[in-house]
């Protein structure tokens, strides 16, 4: 199934549906994925500059799309930190390469976790959905014999729902397994 078949079965499957479940009047109304943004915290970071450059093309690899290094808003002394220092790497998916990535988030990582029993169902009250992995190496871009440290990260799927209930309904659709 390649990524435009996803985009064609939101239009063709899951709008309808979510049509019918919902009793929208209008198309506008039916809920959509607006982005996914994968997120990467690096604490570590601070001691060791390197370790930015490495989940940079990491993530850039496992989105296909060039990560961006974030950076300190304010000093921290507890934890060393200066403003504007490098401490994360983020990336924003949309539209082709964001149902790309779902796909493969789909039905290839999120398989391969080890005693997997689905996702948790919570979402935040607005429609949105954090998933937390907590291994990068479950995507198959990631060469296991190459990384040095095993760092987790947060995958939001940002969508245009009112509520969680439909919001939860998109995701559901989009083949996203929750637990029961």
């Amino acid at each position: 199934m390649n990524t435009a078949s996803y985009k064609s079965d939101y239009k063709e499957r899951i709008a309808p549906a979510l049509k019918k479940q919902f009793g929208y009047k209008s198309a506008m109304q039916i809920p959509v994925l607006e982005k996914i943004v994968l997120n990467q915290g690096l604490g570590d970071a601070v001691a060791d500059k390197k370790i930015i450059e490495v989940a940079v093309n990491e993530m850039t690899a496992i989105s296909g799309q060039k990560a961006i290094a974030t950076y300190s808003k304010k000093d921290i002394s507890n934890f060393k930190l200066r403003k504007k220092m490098p401490i994360g790497v983020c990336v924003t998916l949309r539209r082709d390469r964001m149902y790309e990535f779902l796909e493969k988030l789909v039905r290839v990582a999120l398989p391969r976790i080890r005693d997997f029993k689905g996702i948790n169902s919570k979402l935040d009250g607005r429609g949105n959905y954090t998933l937390g992995i907590q291994e990068q190496i479950i995507f198959p871009e990631i060469n296991i014999d190459t990384v040095t440290k095993l760092s987790g990260m947060n995958i939001t799927f940002v969508t245009s729902a009112k509520t969680d209930e439909e919001a939860f309904a998109l995701l559901k659709e989009f083949g996203l397994p929750f637990k029961k």
